[in-house]
């Protein structure tokens, strides 16, 4: 990993620098920033809340979760289902072909499965939730305000957002433009296609339910 890591400390083992390295292969440079911001912020949230890593997680599958947890959003990983999924899919197969065991491997396809779903996964593992409190930190500041102080102003100088939102609302919004079936109510990707194209014909509950059992009240 680049210099410029340097004084965060994070897990340096074969695997990692492996996952890194896929990661920087496929992802625009944004997006390689905010997966690993994503770590740094989660690991603070995790702090805050008392956990150490090595002894409350396993810190290198929270690590792994991270860095690979937009992998859906890359040309490799964009596949026919919601990209939290595909993400994981993706990370799934990388973590096999490196003969990591199954059951870590389950970990860290959870982790990225769930990373945006809110009210779900910070009741799971460390591992699954610290993701999804690294990811909501670094998009919308979710409890940025327990970091220690200036933590958060070396983070961005050493991982500089680069673009706006670092790019994911478009990357989301355009995957499921092109395949609105990556888009399924009450996704992050259906609100964002639900934005941008307010004139598509998108999933209603009430009718759909109406379709199903007609003359059934």
């Amino acid at each position: 990993m680049s210099d410029h890591f340097t004084g965060f400390a994070m897990p340096d083992s074969d695997l990692t620098r492996k996952a890194y390295t896929f990661a920087a292969e496929i992802e625009a440079p944004a997006l390689v920033h905010h997966s690993l911001r994503t770590y740094l912020f989660g690991r603070a949230a995790g702090e805050a809340l008392g956990l150490c890593p090595g002894t409350d997680y396993d810190d290198e599958l929270f690590f792994l979760a991270a860095v690979l947890h937009d992998v859906g959003l890359t040309e490799p990983g964009d596949g026919d289902q919601r990209f939290e999924v595909d993400g994981a899919d993706l990370a799934a197969e990388f973590l096999r072909g490196h003969a990591v065991p199954a059951d870590r491997v389950d970990v860290v396809w959870q982790a990225i499965a769930l990373h945006t779903s809110i009210g779900i996964a910070h009741r799971l593992r460390p591992e699954i939730a610290l993701t999804h409190l690294g990811a909501g930190a670094d998009v919308a500041g979710f409890g940025a305000e327990a970091f220690p102080e200036g933590f958060a102003d070396r983070v961005h100088a050493a991982l500089p957002r680069l673009t706006p939102d670092c790019g994911l609302p478009d990357a989301i919004r355009d995957q499921a433009l092109r395949d609105p079936g990556k888009a399924p109510l009450s996704s992050l990707a259906f609100d964002l296609l639900r934005r941008a194209r307010p004139d598509l014909d998108v999933f209603d509950f009430h009718d759909t339910a109406k379709e199903a059992w007609p003359g059934v009240p």
